[in-house]
Parts: C-alpha cells; sequence; structure tokens
C-alpha cells in the first residue's frame, strides 16, 4: 500500500476530523478564557487586593542600561496565567461531569426488551395449545 494511500484512509477517519474540530474549538476557547481572566476576572481581583494590576507585577533582577532592556521576573503574568489553567481545568470538569452524567442516565433507562423472535411465538402458540388439550 503507497504512503499517499495510507496517509489518505488515516486522514479521512471520523476520529481525525472530531479530532481537528476538538483542537480547533479548543484554541478559541483558550482565547475567550484569557479574555475572560484578563478582563473580567482580573480587574476585580486587582481591586479587591488594592489596586493591582497583575499584568504589570515584577521584580526587577537587572536595571536597564543604555539601549539593553531590564530584566525581569514577571510573576503577575505568570498569576494571571495560573487564574486562566484554573478556569479552563474546571470548565472542562465541569464539561466531562455534564457528558458523564448524561451518559449513565441513558445506561440507567431501562432498554425495551427486544420483540420475541419467530421461533419464539411458534413455542410460545404451541404451549397454549398444549395447555388447552389438557
Amino acid at each position: 500500500m503507497s504512503m499517499l494511500k495510507e496517509f489518505k484512509e488515516f486522514a479521512v477517519r471520523g476520529n481525525v476530523v472530531d479530532m481537528a474540530v476538538g483542537i480547533i474549538v479548543g484554541g478559541a476557547f483558550g482565547k475567550i478564557v484569557s479574555s475572560l481572566v484578563a478582563d473580567v476576572v482580573m480587574p476585580p481581583l486587582g481591586i479587591i487586593l488594592g489596586g493591582v494590576n497583575f499584568s504589570h507585577l515584577r521584580l526587577t533582577l537587572k536595571d536597564a542600561v543604555g539601549t539593553t532592556p531590564a530584566v525581569t521576573l514577571n510573576y503577575g503574568l505568570f498569576i494571571q496565567t495560573v487564574v486562566d489553567f484554573i478556569i479552563v481545568a474546571f470548565s472542562i470538569f465541569l464539561l466531562v461531569k455534564t457528558i458523564n452524567t448524561l451518559k449513565r442516565k441513558q445506561a440507567e433507562a431501562p432498554n425495551a426488551p427486544p420483540p420475541p423472535s419467530a421461533e419464539c411465538l411458534l413455542l410460545s402458540e404451541i404451549r397454549d395449545i398444549l395447555k388447552t388439550q389438557k
């Protein structure tokens, strides 16, 4: 089998397409969460903590000299990224929990028994006839 044919079979499988859609939606979801954290969550949190803007929190390790920029440790951006991660992780947890609950409900739902086969119906008729003959 040629490599091109193998690649074609791999690329058109449903799982690969689903995975690609998931990655694209996940990237967009990541941007939404980053905006939520940076623009909605962090400003009120900064006000509660005394007007702190987390993106500007940094520790200067070496001052700027001439055209050389200062060397800084940007721990405020790290805090913001940690909050991003917590929100994304919690959102995914809620999504997975919801999906598992729906699957559990679907599994617990009683399934209707399959209709009896033609053989079973015939045997039932024979049984009923034999009962009436006694």
